[in-house]
């Protein structure tokens, strides 16, 4: 069998290296750089013919040029004759573009998994798609590493009492109920309704939660507006102040660090799918790694085991 080559693009190197660490390999050296009018450059500076290889490229604040990067890196990893070509994307790219909601829209989903095949990748390992049907867009396989059983581990060693999981919308009522049931809670759904054009959200809460302990539980935090605003509505039904909120992809666009800060939560609880810069940490947000599974994933993909195994460890 060929050997695992591990390379890190720049978006997110803190991540790569751990995975190197779980896995017991070393990361590959990559020459990375720039020229003066900003266009990039990147190839291996070791042969990998016929290796297996992984690259760790994340979509972080600067997702477009994480994105060209990892498009240079695949082809120069593509002309250097690598046996299969592996992307991990913790966090895929503009997965919220997943349809066309109003006329004339583009679904740059699809775009970008098209742009990733075209730059040599065979095999895509990402976490927690937008939306499931986002696998259909890739013309080679898609694993997609779901984090439920990573927050669920984590929460249940807390044994909140009462414990109801919110979905923060209608749309992730499904995903919410899994966790739900992992973690052995109740399920109630934050349903969103505008009254009229270029008026402000009225917010329903469909379940009980009244003297109980709520968990906010999403896919990604954005701006974190509307989980600011559910939690508002989770506190006028008369749930508990003890509030969590827990989501995959810590996205954290301005102004979500100042909004989650002062919105209340007991804890934000997040992966580290996006590194979170020092400037937007803030008291009472608790990151879990998922380079662990990453690891088992990558290690199992290699070997030609199953990856649902690498799940439930």
């Amino acid at each position: 069998m060929s050997s695992i080559k591990l390379f890190a693009g720049t978006s997110h190197p803190e991540l790569a290296e751990e995975i190197a660490k779980n896995l017991k390999v070393p990361l590959s050296p990559m020459e990375i750089s720039r020229f003066a009018c900003g266009e990039i450059y990147a190839k291996p500076t070791e042969s990998i013919r016929e290796n297996d290889v992984f690259v760790v490229q994340t979509a972080s604040e600067n997702v477009n040029e994480d994105l060209m990067e990892l498009f240079i890196m695949l082809d120069s990893m593509k002309r250097s004759f690598a046996g299969k070509i592996h992307v991990v994307m913790p966090h895929f790219g503009y997965a919220r573009q997943d349809r066309v909601a109003t006329p004339r829209e583009p679904i740059s989903a699809k775009l970008v998994a098209d742009l990733i095949s075209a730059a040599g990748a065979d095999h895509l390992i990402t976490m927690k798609l937008h939306s499931d049907q986002e696998q259909g867009f890739f013309d080679f396989s898609v694993d997609n590493v779901l984090t439920e059983k990573l927050f669920a581990d984590y929460f249940k060693k807390k044994n909140i009492k009462d414990l109801v999981v919110v979905s923060p919308d209608a749309g992730g009522a499904k995903d919410a109920k899994k966790f739900a049931d992992l973690v052995g809670a109740e399920l109630a759904i934050i349903h969103k309704s505008r009254p009229g054009h270029n008026k402000s959200e009225v917010m329903h809460v469909v379940g009980d939660v009244e003297d109980k302990c709520c968990l906010l539980y999403d896919d990604m935090v954005d701006t974190a507006g509307s989980v600011c605003n559910a939690i508002e509505a989770l506190k006028a039904k008369g749930a508990k102040n003890e509030i969590y909120l827990c989501a995959t992809h810590p996205v954290f666009s301005d102004p979500a660090a100042e909004r989650l800060h002062k919105a209340g939560f007991k804890e934000v609880v997040v992966a580290n799918t996006i590194p979170v810069s020092e400037a937007k940490q803030f008291k009472g947000l608790k990151v879990l790694s998922v380079a662990p599974l990453l690891a088992r994933v990558i290690k199992n993909v290699h070997e030609g085991k199953s990856v649902t195994e690498a799940f439930n460890k």
